[in-house]
């Protein structure tokens, strides 16, 4: 994934992929935390964690100020962007009830999904839809791209709307319990009382409700 590490003109953070130029910010780096009480070898850069679904890279940077550095960042091996896709069935959006490890608490989502090789965004979409909901979008429209972590994770996602006529029951091996039919204007509710805190959703929903794919009425 030779694009994850260029250095576009004028970048503050410079990686570093020069042996020496390496080495000696992992000497420099190991030392300054060890000053710390840190352990030395948390300076070591390259692939630091790798398991099937993504992997912690720690970089050998130079500073903004010119100094060395190491910044850590979150890939997937095969940096697929994902899909989110808003479902509307007739004027309702349809949201689930998601538990999520990370959390440990349940979310109010939509279906979203990792991409997969060699398939389209649109082709992994209306494969999330049906996973996850049973529903098979009748019109799929673009909403386009959000990156939902800038600061840590080099991983984006496209967006989606889509019309379907029906839906099924919620696959409930993911942890998602119910669908929940709701108005736009209910889920804007749900965003201001802070019941709803899923960034995928938030960007979907603001996305559609800006380009007039969802209409705010009560």
């Amino acid at each position: 994934m030779p694009e994850l590490f260029i250095n576009p003109p004028q970048a503050p953070y410079e990686i570093l992929t020069d042996p020496d130029e390496v080495a000696g910010v992992e000497q420099a780096m190991g030392r300054a935390l060890a000053g710390r009480g840190h352990p030395s070898d948390w300076a070591r850069t390259g692939v630091v964690y790798e398991d099937p679904y993504g992997m912690i890279l720690r970089d050998a940077v130079r500073m903004p100020d010119g100094g060395p550095g190491t910044y850590i960042r979150f890939v997937t091996p095969i940096n697929t962007p994902g899909v989110v896709i808003l479902p509307v069935w007739r004027e309702w959006i349809l949201l689930i009830r998601h538990f999520r490890h990370s959390t440990r608490r349940w979310h109010l989502e939509i279906p979203r999904g990792s991409g997969m090789p060699g398939s389209s965004p649109e082709d992994d979409a209306r494969r999330e839809l049906l996973e996850e909901i049973g529903a098979e979008a009748a019109a799929l429209t673009p909403l386009g791209v959000v990156h939902p972590d800038t600061g840590l994770a080099a991983t984006a996602a496209h967006l989606f709307h889509a019309a379907v006529d029906d839906y099924g029951p919620p696959e409930g091996d993911e942890g998602i319990d119910k669908v929940i039919p709701v108005t736009p204007a209910e889920i804007a509710d749900l965003i201001r009382t802070g019941e709803l805190t899923d960034g995928f959703t938030l960007a979907a929903y603001t996305r559609a409700l800006l380009s007039g794919l969802v209409v705010l009425s009560r």
